[in-house]
């Protein structure tokens, strides 16, 4: 915990900072990146940097913790942490890094409040950071070892065997080892990061979900070319079979625990991979929980692992699938298929239910109040998010 006096201080400016956050973390990057331009080239993502989402989601992540730490009751702060953590450790970020971000934070700190950060108030916040980054540094260094990797070594090269165009924009994408040696096993929902060298001489990252392993020697993963995405696109235009491509060790907190409680698996769009992910495992383990498939898409056509969503749910003896096409075509069907997106009012969900949703954050939030007013308990919703959490302050 906060010293007392800090712990004090913290409270007392939360608001002015909280509300000058937003302005903060813009100029912490900037000043960071013009004295490590190496981080942007190779760490972090340039798109959500151009976007500012991952300004957005420093904020958020850093006012939520602030907030929890210094509140007498409510959540635990290191719950704020595990989303991050895994992040972190799927792009290798080491120990020694959190002072090149501390001085950078402060300074920019500095920059945007000028006289109102006073000694008091400046030493206050250090131990905001550095509780964070300990706390942060503690659970990654947790991963590594369960992960059985040295601190920070988490990539291996690997080559790929098959690929397959799944959808006119997705395409999956089989890694396997050069020599046929077993990969680190993975758990269901997990997901790897993906480094690719750009013609501009970056070598940029992106993380994507674990949708299968063939067999111990494989991970399979899907693709969606997004529109001005520098990785996605280098995977759906340079990478062939054969080539080789860099690969973190799977990481990921949106895991499925083995229990008897009923599944609810929702998504929309690609937000399908990690669903397809833990029916694979469900259905490998010979699973008898009851579990309810609900999936949202443009249309059939353009519904990436469409059949293997429906061969894996006949696959499990007590499962059902309900999928939303907002253009569902004239083509007849013995398919549960709705026109529209997602309506739970259409469904019958089990009591006592584990959720997890995956898609779009719009739609994720609509789909979250909607199961809060359907009774669900806010602790029974588990989400995975494609890019900077935004949502992690309030969800």
């Amino acid at each position: 915990m906060l010293s007392t006096q800090s712990a004090q201080v913290v409270k007392a400016t939360l608001p002015v900072i909280g509300a000058a956050i937003g302005d903060i973390t813009p100029v912490f990057y900037q000043r960071m990146f013009t004295a490590h331009p190496a981080l942007l080239r190779d760490l972090f993502n340039r798109g959500n940097q151009a976007q500012g989402d991952q300004q957005s989601a420093l904020a958020g992540a850093i006012a939520a913790y602030a907030t929890l730490l210094v509140a007498e009751d409510g959540r635990d702060p290191m719950e704020v942490l595990a989303r991050i953590a895994h992040k972190h450790a799927s792009l290798g970020i080491r120990e020694d890094q959190y002072p090149i971000v501390h001085e950078h934070l402060f300074a920019a700190i500095v920059e945007v409040l000028g006289e109102a950060v006073t000694p008091e108030v400046a030493s206050a916040w250090d131990e905001v950071y550095w509780h964070m980054a300990h706390a942060l540094v503690t659970i990654e260094k947790r991963l590594y070892a369960d992960a059985g990797i040295e601190h920070g070594d988490v990539w291996r090269t690997l080559v790929l065997r098959r690929r397959l165009q799944e959808s006119p924009d997705t395409v999956s994408f089989v890694l396997g080892t050069a020599d046929g040696s077993t990969l680190p096993a993975s758990r269901p929902g997990q997901y790897v990061s993906v480094q690719v060298p750009l013609p501009d001489g970056a070598r940029q990252i992106r993380q994507y979900s674990l949708t299968h392993a063939p067999d111990p020697s494989e991970w399979g993963i899907s693709v969606k070319a997004v529109e001005g995405g520098e990785v996605s696109n280098f995977l759906h235009q340079e990478l062939f079979e054969g080539d080789e491509v860099a690969v973190s060790a799977p990481f990921g907190e949106l895991v499925v625990q083995d229990a008897d409680e009923p599944l609810v698996l929702i998504s929309a769009g690609i937000g399908i991979t990690p669903i397809i992910g833990i029916l694979h495992y469900l259905a490998g383990t010979g699973s008898q929980r009851e579990v309810l498939v609900l999936h949202a898409d443009r249309s059939p056509a353009r519904h990436a692992h469409r059949q293997q969503l429906k061969d894996l749910v006949a696959a499990l003896p007590a499962a059902r699938l309900h999928r939303w096409y907002e253009d569902l075509g004239v083509r007849p069907t013995r398919d549960v298929l709705s026109a529209g997106r997602v309506d739970l009012g259409l469904v019958e969900l089990p009591a006592d239910a584990q959720v997890y949703l995956c898609g779009p954050l719009p739609f994720m939030e609509s789909v979250r109040s909607s199961l809060i007013e359907r009774h669900v308990n806010e602790s029974d919703i588990h989400y995975e998010v494609f890019g900077p959490d935004k949502w992690l302050a309030s969800a």
